[in-house]
């Protein structure tokens, strides 16, 4: 069985586990999965984030407000942020924080302010952000080269060119079950040009459960099959590829053990 899985993008709190929460969360140790990263789309999301890690070894949390919720933030969201990034110690990031472009009615500028207030303030507290950036791609570039923070770009879906861009800025690209589909050839190129050193695996669970499980609910323990493909990229053994994913993403998320 494969061990050592680190998910580096995960969102227990959502409403698809609420049914059998703390069953899947007991269970994903014993099925490989050693460390998870929560990413918090909201103030709610946040705080949620910060119980499930407080309750679970295992897992640790980021703290922000994702771009979807540029428009219904109170005005003091940003000290909100801040304070429980001061006062749990499990959180380890900022984010999801970026850019959302692909649906009408998102407000951009409100966006932009939004992704850069929190980017200063990851810079201030020392932490590093979770990016989202989703039909958005120049903005985001201009912003995260100006800005020049520590972190990941999740869920990458963009070009071999743009993930060169990003490894330039020294930052991390994650990876999920996109890999494994058959329109995945875009992804696959990008993936072949991200170094070992700044690639990392994640789900996005609930969403994007990789091939044999498209459609259905996601889990960390999937994993394993995102990197299977990975693997087969990068040519070397499944349990090498996650080994050294999982030692990427204690070292960006300073976890030790």
């Amino acid at each position: 069985m494969i061990s050592n899985i680190f998910d580096t993008h995960a969102h227990y709190a959502d409403r698809a586990f609420d049914s059998d929460r703390g069953q899947i969360l007991a269970e994903l140790p014993k099925n490989g999965v050693k460390y998870v990263m929560l990413a918090s789309s909201s103030l709610e999301d946040t705080a949620d984030n910060s119980v499930l890690a407080e309750n679970y070894g295992y897992i640790y949390a980021a703290a922000g407000v994702h771009p979807e919720n540029a428009d219904s933030n109170p005005a003091d969201y940003l000290e909100k942020v801040r304070q429980t990034a001061l006062n749990c110690p499990k959180i380890r990031a900022i984010g999801e924080i970026g850019l959302d472009y692909h649906y009408e009615g998102y407000d951009r500028e409100k966006q932009i302010v939004l992704f850069e207030e929190q980017l200063e303030l990851a810079k201030q507290l020392e932490l590093p952000v979770i990016i989202h950036s989703r039909d958005a791609c120049e903005d985001t570039l201009n912003i995260l080269k100006k800005h020049r923070p520590k972190g990941i770009l999740h869920c990458f879906s963009g070009s071999a060119e743009t993930a060169r861009e990003i490894v330039k800025l020294g930052m991390y690209v994650g990876f999920t079950g996109v890999l494994t589909f058959k329109n995945a050839k875009k992804a696959l190129k990008a993936l072949a040009e991200v170094p070992m050193d700044r690639l990392l695996l994640e789900t996005d669970c609930p969403y994007m459960a990789p091939v044999p499980f498209r459609g259905k609910r996601c889990d960390s323990s999937m994993i394993a099959y995102t990197a299977e493909k990975a693997a087969e990229v990068k040519g070397m053994s499944v349990q090498e590829l996650i080994d050294i994913t999982c030692e990427n993403g204690k070292r960006i998320y300073s976890i030790e053990g």
